[in-house]
């Protein structure tokens, strides 16, 4: 029997748990800590049934004559070697993508992204963050100078008097968050009856699409109900004269007529956070999966700037990260235009930083790449990649437009996946590369209050599966890179990275797998070994130069799809309790996919009358995208515009079928949010 103290592999909370492993196989026990207390959601509970799925991938595979077939390592990685090498010598090294993961621990994400740089010499690598964070992220640093999910623990949330939680469902997403939600009254931000807008003292049900009219509104209210702190404002703010001259033509009647919220609804939500003595405002994927998400998320910024509550203990704002580790997913050089400690590749400094950590010259490094959604699509045309490298991710059915990703990724001369269940992008790839999973791997993650953890290996992979690590130094040193670049173990790894990252705004140098094992709670930025890290952000100012936060200036425009007459309805997609992003792991977990087992949509009982569909019929549902095939859900709490379907799900349920290509302009989010559709009973038996 062994046991070790390790954390979920599931959502950013990163719950801590007691894996042991014994003849029957391996149990789980949550531990007491600070961010879940003892408590563990679904799947956190069956998580272990994730070690040994009978599709668990143990040995590499090459595709021949159609099929794929098993192969040695060998042989799967010198077959990699020779397509990069082809394919760069014939269109150069841009000709080669990466595509990486938000649930990759931090030293994956670091080693991934200097393999892509100096490895393959290529601008072309980001990762499905983008499709997470990105616009709250966007937001933060105009407004604060640095992101970080929650710049303050999560158990301050427990002492406040009211939490505004805008777009964001933590009762199904991150049930055990809310044991902290439980005294203060909350307000809910959801086009939909939610399982969190059920616990809630006050539920605004907008049109999907039309949050930023109502974060304007809110504004508007604030201030000419006389609810702002003008103190605050005055002394640790700047540009509030711009940002309400652009809110002070959002009254709340106007509001109420794009958003569908009562003013008495509007009226009451600020004078609920404005009476508090402690109040936060918390956004999610609902307020920035838009094509104005960062200005979505910048307008709750804005209410939680003149109301006075960031940067004050007990009070703030904060994003609720998803992935296990989106925080230090987009920290060190994943995304295309950053580099590790959260520079900007474009900033000449960084360069020469990261690369003298890296013995190149400046000029070796390339700049920025596309952005997720845009390295997709150009997959397989005459300017973008020929070869994509997929690492922690299943674009297949986790992108927006997904038929046409599809398309694009059957459109590649070699596509590689390195995963631990064949998913639905594995199931395309010309070489699939078995992987370890979290119990089977040291190294560390972040969570969405910036706090490092470190993540133990309780036993050995199955089969002839390998690190990351060794499979990036396995594939670098064939393209002729020096084997010592790219090391093995991730403790090495992290120490790389601590040097990379120091002097950066997410500087982890103070930060050691010897102190984490020492059981000290380390939140960045932590520059030196004696630094006892930050765990609560801005408390003697904001990190612009000036110390001062900035006001945005946003205003509310259309969605990029706009509800007509072919497409009357209005589709927004989400998550479940039972399921985590793409599926492809709690798909596989039978106590999970008992509980929601296949595609469903839900949609207000007088729609379904109108559309004729009726509740347990199965219903297409199509934008101009294209169709997906789901269960009919009769809802009485659905807006009778709008209806809501879960992407976790494969085949012709695929919600991100629906799903466009607008993007926002900063943060190149996809609007995942916002698809005009229609819908009719479909009698075919949906794809599995």
């Amino acid at each position: 029997m062994r046991t070790v103290s390790t954390h979920c592999p599931y959502c950013a909370l990163q719950c801590g748990t007691r894996l042991t492993r014994e003849r029957r196989g391996v149990s789980v026990q949550p531990t007491d800590f600070p961010v879940n207390r003892g408590g563990l959601c679904q799947k956190g509970w069956t998580a272990p049934s994730l070690l040994d799925v009978e599709d668990r991938l143990r040995t590499p595979m090459v595709r021949r004559r159609g099929e794929l077939v098993a192969v040695s390592w060998d042989v799967a990685l010198d077959t990699i070697a020779e397509g990069i090498e082809r394919i760069r010598a014939e269109r150069g090294p841009d000709a080669v993508g990466v595509f990486g993961g938000g649930g990759l621990t931090n030293e994956k994400a670091y080693l991934l992204g200097k393999f892509a740089r100096l490895g393959l010499g290529t601008s072309q690598i980001d990762y499905n963050g983008r499709f997470c964070m990105s616009s709250a992220a966007g937001a933060g640093i105009a407004a604060f100078g640095l992101d970080r999910g929650l710049p303050f623990p999560v158990t301050d949330l427990g002492g406040a008097e009211v939490v505004l939680l805008a777009g964001a469902n933590p009762a199904e997403t991150m049930p055990p968050l809310m044991q902290h939600l439980r005294s203060p009254d909350l307000i809910v931000i959801d086009p939909r009856s939610s399982a969190t807008a059920e616990q809630a003292a006050l539920h605004l049900q907008p049109l999907p699409g039309t949050d930023l009219a109502l974060a304007l509104g809110l504004l508007h209210i604030a201030v000419v109900d006389g609810f702002g702190d003008s103190g605050y404002i005055a002394a640790r703010t700047s540009g509030f004269a711009d940002a309400w001259q652009r809110a002070m033509s959002w009254w709340p009647e106007r509001v109420e007529r794009v958003t569908g919220v009562p003013v008495t609804a509007q009226r009451r939500a600020v004078r609920m956070l404005a009476e508090a003595s402690s109040a936060y405002v918390l956004t999610g994927r609902g307020a920035e999966q838009h094509s104005k998400g960062v200005d979505t998320v910048a307008g709750f910024i804005n209410l939680a700037l003149a109301l006075g509550l960031p940067g004050r203990e007990g009070s703030g704002y904060g994003c609720l990260t998803g992935q296990g580790n989106g925080q230090g997913g987009r920290e060190h050089g994943q995304k295309s235009d950053q580099l590790p400690g959260y520079r900007l590749i474009t900033d000449q400094a960084a360069r020469e930083h990261v690369s003298e950590v890296w013995g190149v010259l400046p000029e070796v490094l390339p700049g920025p790449g596309r952005s997720a959604y845009e390295l997709l699509d150009a997959l397989g045309t005459g300017n973008g990649p020929s070869a994509l490298l997929v690492f922690g991710s299943n674009p297949a059915v986790s992108a927006p437009n997904s038929g046409h990703v599809v398309d694009r990724l059957r459109a590649l001369e070699l596509l590689v996946v390195a995963d631990f269940v064949p998913s639905e992008t594995a199931e395309l790839a010309d070489v699939v590369l078995p992987v370890t999973q979290w119990a089977e791997e040291e190294g560390t993650m972040t969570n969405l209050e910036g706090r490092i953890l470190r993540r133990r290996r309780l036993q050995v992979p199955p089969g002839h599966a390998r690190s990351d690590l060794e499979v990036l130094h396995g594939i670098a040193t064939r393209l002729g890179e020096p084997g010592h670049r790219y090391p093995t173990q991730p403790r090495e790894v992290f120490d790389e990275l601590r040097r990379a990252s120091a002097g950066g705004k997410a500087d982890y140098s103070g930060i050691s797998y010897e102190r984490l094992d020492a059981g000290e709670a380390l939140h960045w930025p932590c520059p030196d070994g004696e630094h006892p890290g930050t765990p609560r952000l801005f408390l003697d100012g904001f990190a612009h130069a000036d110390g001062r936060a900035r006001f945005a200036i946003v205003e509310h425009r259309d969605a990029g799809d706009v509800p007509e007459q072919v497409f009357p309805l209005t589709a927004t997609t989400g998550r479940v309790l039972a399921q985590y992003q793409s599926g492809a792991q709690t798909r596989r977990v039978t106590a999970l996919n008992e509980v929601s087992p296949e595609a469903f949509v839900e949609i207000h009982p007088d729609t379904a009358t109108r559309a004729g569909v009726s509740d347990g019929a199965l219903a297409k549902v199509t934008s101009p995208r294209g169709s997906a095939i789901a269960r009919v859900r009769v809802v009485r709490t659905m807006r009778t515009d709008t209806v809501f379907l879960p992407f976790h799900f494969p085949g012709d349920g695929r919600a991100n079928l629906l799903t466009g290509d607008a993007l926002d302009p900063r943060s190149r989010m996809p609007e995942f949010k916002v698809s005009a559709v229609r819908i009719e009973p479909h009698r075919d038996v949906v794809t599995p």
